[in-house]
């Protein structure tokens, strides 16, 4: 679907539920994991309320849908229909794509929610910027971004942004497909499309240090580490309490929010911040309850960085999780069926 979408918008009724106010996790892995072992959140089981795409699990300033406002407190109980608007008038929004795939968008911007299928997202980049954050892609899901008549399609692992001010589609990190009329032009790291006066799509290179101070890339950092902190915690937490059904989005009662899980292995963030699966948190020794990242880039490195340095063994709170195995159940199922609310 390309152009502006403005009209057939649905209108949104009834009060916005309260939920416990969402806040960054900033807090060290050590901290959370001494919390979680004196009174350890539970994981849903619920069938209630999944993470779903288009869930809008974090927001900052003024921040509407539909033009009905979302405070910080209530975000994570709300969820963008399909060509729904969400206006970030002076804020900033966190959205839910596929798993491990996140939008954010920055101040003054406007983005229309088009799609939201666990295999096909449409999303439309009306007025200002965003980025998308895809630490996982499926094989074979469709993720497009329309703006100014133009369709980006994700087609890789990597972090994207969008500027509706500069007719900019960019990556940062990944590969994407822009397409426009009858032209369709490939896209990779560190290169940019204008879209203005471009009718050949002419791939450039572009200002690597100015998008990275740019505060939407500032903010969407923050969010990625908050995010793997998250992860970290909830991945332990399973560990010792059971609640698995595969990867997705599970629901964190203690920061209310949902974090990202991983069904197997380790993946890493653009930003270069871990996801750990279950599977790996039980297996592998943590740096005095840190979580660690690459020295070198996201895809892997040569080193491991995490304070001082790499523990040369497990750490207390790494012993009392693997102590406690897989409870209530283990690894049930797969698939999307993501973590759940109560």
């Amino acid at each position: 679907m390309k152009g502006q979408i403005r009209n057939g918008l649905s209108e949104r009724t009834g009060p916005l539920g309260p939920v416990v106010r969402a806040s960054k996790v900033m807090a060290v892995l050590l901290a959370a994991a001494a919390i979680s072992l004196a009174a350890p959140p539970s994981v849903s089981t619920s069938s209630q309320h999944l993470g779903v795409p288009g869930t809008i699990n974090y927001v900052e300033g003024q921040v509407t849908l539909n033009g009905q406002p979302i405070t910080p407190g209530a975000a994570a109980n709300i969820v963008a229909q399909p060509n729904e608007a969400i206006d970030t008038q002076a804020g900033y929004a966190e959205v839910l794509l596929t798993p491990g795939a996140f939008l954010r968008i920055g101040h003054n911007s406007e983005v229309v929610m088009q799609s939201l299928g666990l295999a096909d997202i449409q999303m439309q980049v009306l007025r200002g910027s965003a980025m998308i954050e895809a630490a996982d892609l499926v094989k074979g899901t469709v993720m497009d971004v329309n703006m100014d008549g133009a369709t980006t399609q994700i087609e890789k692992r990597g972090l994207y942004d969008f500027d509706a001010s500069q007719d900019a589609v960019r990556v940062l990190d990944g590969k994407a497909k822009v397409e426009e009329a009858a032209q369709e032009k490939s896209i990779g790291k560190n290169h940019e499309i204008l879209l203005a006066d471009n009718p050949k799509l002419k791939v450039q290179d572009f200002d690597k240090k100015a998008v990275e101070s740019d505060p939407l890339y500032v903010w969407s950092s923050a969010r990625s580490q908050a995010e793997a902190q998250e992860n970290m915690k909830l991945a332990s937490t399973i560990v010792v309490n059971g609640g698995w059904y595969g990867p997705g989005w599970y629901w964190d009662p203690f920061w209310a929010g949902y974090a990202f899980v991983p069904g197997a292995g380790l993946l890493y963030s653009p930003f270069g911040w871990g996801f750990y699966s279950p599977g790996v948190v039980y297996a592998a020794p943590i740096y005095r309850g840190y979580y660690v990242r690459p020295l070198h880039g996201w895809h892997g490195g040569t080193g491991w960085h995490a304070g001082a340095g790499w523990h040369g063994g497990t750490s207390a709170a790494t012993h009392a999780y693997v102590g406690g195995g897989f409870h209530g159940g283990g690894f049930h199922g797969g698939g999307f069926h993501g973590g759940v609310r109560r």
